[in-house]
């Protein structure tokens, strides 16, 4: 039976690749899931895995050729053919029984997300695994990835040590099967193959050789960072910046420090920005630097709110299994105030405005290692319980590091609550590319006049920041008056006014 290989979804608004490299050819074993080639789109680099076991069959689509989505890349004869079995396959399977080993490859790291730095090694040379252990942990841009063993046996090399950055589909450690544990003639044959992969053998992604011929490069003013070093389109873009613009480069470095005092620096204690800390850094200094960005404040009466949650909360938790907040008030104030002020729930595409006819709500979560922003999708079609239960899954998951990429991306409107900590007042800052986010604070008792009389009112001050390029003042306020009236009267909310 022959199965087909075609070009998988390759991102929004991304229709056509080129097909960069075969890691196969017509006639080889293939297992499922293995890479047989690999695609280039103007954005990522996106490997083809084997929908199936089987044999090479025809390749359609040879390399630097460009095929659209779902366009026909190769065929697999499904199953073991029985005349290649015998030759080619068998052929493969000597080294492996002889060498019993497997390479543990870096999984995948989500979209957009190319290489990651090897945080942790809980396992070390020698040690026994068994299969699904936990072998050692990745810190990405935005989440931990923890790698677990591909199969039992014993570790046998350790190819990227702590500290390392590797590149999505790198390898990263080399486990021994029972068998081959004795046998120590297998490791310098283990340790020969990097050198082999990393001769000038390894094709660059044509996109890539394109560029360099316009640039006047040579590979070795390139340093590739594809699959075995190979050099690729965004490789020489970085090259063409650096040797274009090579004076800013040292700037950030050569800042000088305020002078210390010898004594003083025996005492400090200099540690490494997490690439979590190093991504926050960034998107926050590139959100001030684009948009316009404004604050508008007002305050908020919460007795309602707090009387209802006082009044509901044994009953609500009863009957939902979740605790009744005051995040799923705000996020259901939010959704509503949205409807009616729909740019600040926008972005910014060029010269286009997006309006977005739905609500993908983030909510800033702090964890050990710094700010991530789990996004709920969908927010204004959900339901108190529901909110709550996704908030509190999502928040727990997030000081665990487990969030995955997917459920990071795609927020529309954030809400960040510094009351949590203690903030009376604060100004957030908006997260790209996003025109709007809510600062929450400390609920404060403080006197207030109602009705020509002073009294004690629990109140909580709320910030609204906006990006000026698209949402005007009145719209601003607007949306943030919507939203108290909307606390300080929580029957509105129930009755869409």
């Amino acid at each position: 039976m022959s199965i087909e290989v075609r070009v998988p979804t390759l991102g929004e608004s991304v229709t056509e690749a080129t097909v960069a490299t075969w890691f196969k050819k017509p006639g080889d074993a293939v297992a499922v899931d293995e890479m047989l080639c690999e695609l280039e789109t103007d954005k990522v680099t996106v490997e083809v895995p084997s929908p199936a076991a089987g044999v090479m069959g025809e390749i359609v689509a040879a390399e630097g050729e460009t095929v659209g989505v779902d366009a026909l890349l190769a065929t697999i004869a499904a199953g073991e053919s029985a005349a290649p079995a015998a030759a080619a396959p068998a052929a493969k399977a000597a080294p492996a029984a002889s060498a019993g080993s497997v390479d543990v490859i870096v999984p995948t790291l989500g979209e957009s997300v190319t290489e990651a730095t090897v945080a942790t090694w809980f396992k070390q040379v020698g040690d026994a695994v068994a299969q699904d252990e936990m072998l050692c942990e990745l810190e990405t841009d935005k989440v931990s990835v923890e790698v677990p063993a591909p199969a039992a046996g014993v570790l046998a090399e350790i190819v990227a040590p702590e500290g390392t950055t590797v590149d999505a589909s790198a390898k990263l450690a080399v486990i021994s099967g029972a068998g081959a544990v004795a046998a120590p003639a297998a490791a310098p044959a283990a340790a020969a193959a990097p050198v082999a992969t990393t001769g000038k053998d390894v094709a660059n992604a044509p996109s890539a050789e394109k560029a360099m011929a316009e640039a006047g490069l040579s590979a070795g003013q390139v340093t590739g960072t594809g699959r075995d070093g190979r050099i690729m389109k965004e490789d020489v873009a970085r090259a063409v910046a650096t040797a274009a613009a090579p004076a800013p480069a040292p700037a950030p470095a050569s800042a000088p420090r305020a002078p210390v005092a010898a004594d003083d620096a025996a005492r400090e204690e200099r540690v490494k920005m997490t690439r979590l800390r190093q991504t926050i850094a960034k998107r926050l200094k590139d959100s001030q630097n684009t948009a316009a960005m404004l604050t508008t404040y007002n305050e908020v009466d919460m007795t309602e709110v707090m009387a209802l949650r006082s009044q509901y909360k044994d009953q609500f938790e009863k009957k939902h299994g979740v605790r009744l907040g005051f995040m799923s008030f705000f996020t259901k104030a939010c959704c509503h105030a949205l409807k009616e002020v729909p740019e600040v729930n926008a972005e910014i595409d060029g010269t286009d405005i997006v309006y977005k006819n739905f609500v993908h709500m983030g909510v800033a979560a702090g964890t050990p290692t710094g700010l991530v922003v789990p996004v709920i999708r969908d927010a204004d079609s959900m339901s108190f319980a529901a909110i709550e239960k996704a908030i509190a899954e999502k928040g727990k998951r997030a000081r665990e590091g487990k969030l995955s990429m997917a459920e990071m991306q795609g927020g529309t409107f954030t809400i960040s609550n510094g009351g949590v900590y203690g903030s009376l007042m604060s100004s957030p800052i908006l997260n790209p590319p996003q025109s709007g986010i809510l600062g929450m604070h400390k609920i404060q008792d403080r006197p207030m006049a109602i009705n020509g009389e002073v009294v004690i009112r629990p109140m909580m001050y709320l910030a609204l920041s906006y990006d000026h390029r698209i949402v005007d003042g009145k719209g601003a306020v607007t949306f943030l008056v919507r939203v108290k009236e909307a606390l300080e009267d929580p029957r509105r909310l129930l009755m869409d006014l």
